[in-house]
């Protein structure tokens, strides 16, 4: 199996055999719709930072990104709904995993492709979004969805040759290669994020962003792009890591801006990562520390549903799944993504009080507080 869809896998089961692919129809990656009062457009965008050569190609070609815009949309009726992956990258990636072409359709979402933004919502925060290791922007499209639904812009990020699979306009798809450098990954994704932030001002074309209020999250190593990019660039006021991993002197200096720890019981959480209870001594800002009980590290993201559908085709087991995602029913697990990051970016990027961060809530007996 190849380290992208399946990463976790590699890693958790790397001693055991996967038993023979079983013969099953397509299913479909249906992602929760978004609760939020706005319907929701998106649109995909093509960035080459002229100032920097790529540092993962031998060609010296410059830095190419490819980044997706999520937003309130004024009207989406006359507007077809983007699928979760582009189908060659989708091809592409189920390739690469061992499973056949379509045999998951990644074909819909419930963002709307190039319906208007809603320019009568006034100023919208922005919210970076940065996926994990060998991962896809894709990965995050339920709680991106949710968050655009209330009122937000996100803008996600494939690092090119760190995700999985990364299509081009030009028909190009470009492969992640297997990364070992993490930290090397962290720069290069801190270049990314500061780039993309110097481009949001063309991108906003009908005005309305508002980039004295810029968050940023992300899971596993997105989330150390998010603490790594905030120590690296004031702009961003506030941020959020998925079980997110921190690296080098990150995990030693102390950041002053809001950030939530949100990690799981097993592997990488804080009782056992020491850089990461390193990183959170030194927090000088606001700070908090959540717990999903029952998660594992790809209980988070859309990996809680893709990877459960995937496990029949490759004939893995239910203890071997819950060794990835965890014994947390995903209802619950989507449940946590939909409520926690908006209510911390509601709090921080539009002071609102957010009793939720308060203390354990009677909606959520699985989550922890710690502060």
């Amino acid at each position: 199996m190849k380290r992208a869809l399946l990463l976790a896998f590699v890693l958790a089961l790397s001693n055991s055999a996967c038993g023979a692919p079983a013969a099953v129809q397509a299913q479909r990656l249906v992602i929760p719709s978004p609760t939020g009062p706005h319907p929701v457009g998106t649109v995909s965008v093509h960035l080459v930072d002229q100032s920097r050569q790529d540092p993962w190609s031998k060609s010296g070609a410059k830095r190419e990104l490819m980044v997706s815009l999520w937003y309130p949309a004024k009207d989406v009726r006359d507007y077809k709904v983007a699928p979760w992956m582009p189908k060659a990258a989708a091809d592409r990636y189920q390739k690469d995993n061992e499973l056949k072409p379509g045999s998951v359709l990644m074909d819909r979402t419930d963002g709307h492709q190039g319906a208007p933004i809603d320019q009568g919502l006034g100023k919208l925060p922005v919210i970076l979004y940065s996926p994990g290791a060998n991962a896809s922007r894709a990965y995050g499209t339920g709680v991106v969805q949710e968050l655009a639904s209330r009122g937000y812009v996100v803008v996600t990020i494939d690092h090119t040759y760190d995700a999985a699979v990364v299509e081009f306009p030009d028909g190009r798809v470009e492969a992640g290669l297997e990364m070992t450098d993490f930290a090397k990954a962290v720069e290069v994704r801190v270049a990314d994020v500061r780039f993309v932030l110097d481009q949001l001002s063309t991108l906003d074309k009908a005005h309305v962003f508002d980039l004295q209020r810029i968050g940023m999250f992300g899971h596993s190593l997105g989330g150390a792009a998010t603490s790594s990019s905030m120590y690296a660039d004031r702009r961003i006021k506030a941020g959020l890591g998925l079980d997110g991993a921190v690296f080098g002197k990150m995990a030693q200096s102390g950041l002053d801006r809001p950030y939530l720890v949100v990690d799981t019981e097993g592997k990488g959480g804080m009782s056992t990562n020491p850089a990461l209870r390193t990183f959170w001594d030194g927090l000088r800002g606001w700070r908090l520390n959540l717990t999903l009980k029952g998660a594992a590290h790809n209980s988070f993201g859309d990996d809680v549903l893709l990877i459960p559908m995937s496990a029949k085709p490759l004939g893995l087991g239910k203890a071997q799944v819950q060794e990835v995602v965890g014994t947390i029913p995903a209802k619950r697990a989507l449940a946590f993504q939909k409520a926690y990051p908006l209510a911390f970016f509601d709090l921080h990027l539009r002071k609102r009080k957010e009793p939720l961060l308060d203390g354990p809530s009677p909606a959520f007996p699985e989550v922890a507080y710690r502060r």
